[in-house]
């Protein structure tokens, strides 16, 4: 077994816990038998199944949940560290985090995977909303090392509520922005993002947070150079689709050799799945990329919040929990 491959299982303990903001810990996770957790790139995360966590929707089974957390801690340290936000309207797996997890708690973890990759080499435009600021880190830490350029806009409430901002403000001065609501500094993302040639040559712009402030970035930097902005999403981006209009269609496995058939009201990842097939899931909503897998013919209609838009038009893979074949396609043959 690869230790490095992102769908790698391995069981991890709590080493320590601690308060970072208002509703927010972190969890420092070491490997159950003592050895190096793989060092993950900036903007990965992992699975972790909660046992205990109750909640509707996502993956839920017997009390079990199974959540995705940015990976935030040094790039060298031979444990991971997540940061969870308390979610009153969740699924209870941030609950059980904060209320019942403690040290010495042992879990399962996937990963990791990254969906969310930082390139050292280019001037860095890092934007971050709350709790979003956790996959930043990492990419700051890389950004140092290598001597790349980077600015962070980082908004919240309340300065009681952002994890780690005095910390990076004390730390990179001139380089760290704090956007605060309650102090009177909500970000204008127009005014900050909206001139691409007020950045370096080749700026690329990073930003997670909440769908607001994300869908604000978004347009904010419609006149940047296309491809120039990577987004990580906590929950699904709004789908154009009309699930109305969805028709029945079949998904060949190539390598299993088998057809079924995908009806109108259901996804490939259920039929598959009551075929016998193995595929690895997590979220069943688009956000967490688990579930991709390869094309080999056939066109989809992307209806995940992961790839990208080149990527979605490049229709390599795709997201078997949310996404189907395109109007027209008949037939998509997948590599499972």
């Amino acid at each position: 077994m690869n230790p490095t491959a992102p769908d790698t299982t391995r069981r991890v303990v709590v080493v320590a816990k601690e308060s970072l903001a208002d509703d927010v810990v972190a969890l420092t996770l070491a490997s159950v038998d003592g050895s190096p957790l793989p060092a993950p790139e900036p903007g990965a995360h992992v699975d972790l199944t909660l046992p205990g966590a109750h909640g509707g929707g996502g993956h839920a089974e017997g009390g079990v949940l199974e959540r995705q957390y940015s990976l935030c801690g040094a790039p060298d340290a031979r444990t991971w560290t997540v940061a969870v936000l308390r979610e009153p309207a969740g699924r209870g797996g941030s609950a059980w985090v904060h209320d019942t997890l403690a040290v010495g708690h042992e879990l399962t973890a996937r990963g990791p995977r990254n969906h969310f990759v930082f390139d050292a080499g280019s001037p860095a435009v890092l934007v971050a909303g709350g709790i979003g600021i956790t996959p930043l880190l990492p990419m700051i830490a890389a950004a140092e090392a290598a001597g790349t350029d980077w600015v962070l806009h980082y908004a919240g409430a309340s300065r009681a509520r952002m994890a780690f901002a005095d910390e990076l403000a004390a730390k990179h001065p001139g380089r760290v922005v704090l956007h605060v609501a309650d102090e009177g500094g909500r970000a204008d993302l127009d005014a900050l993002l909206g001139d691409p040639a007020a950045f370096p040559a080749g700026a690329q712009v990073y930003c997670c947070g909440p769908a607001r402030l994300m869908a604000g970035v978004e347009d904010a930097v419609r006149a940047w150079p296309r491809g120039s902005l990577h987004l990580e999403r906590f929950e699904p981006k709004d789908a154009a689709a009309d699930p109305d209009a969805d028709v029945a269609f079949e998904v060949e496995l190539e390598l299993s050799g088998t057809t079924v058939a995908v009806p109108a009201d259901r996804t490939i990842l259920e039929c598959v799945e009551d075929a016998g097939v193995l595929v690895l899931s997590s979220c069943r909503e688009g956000t967490c990329g688990t579930c991709e897998t390869p094309i080999v013919s056939g066109e989809a209609d992307h209806r995940d919040s992961v790839l990208t838009p080149d990527e979605q038009a490049e229709n390599r893979t795709m997201m078997l929990c949310v996404s189907r074949a395109a109007a027209g396609c008949p037939r998509l043959v997948l590599e499972l």
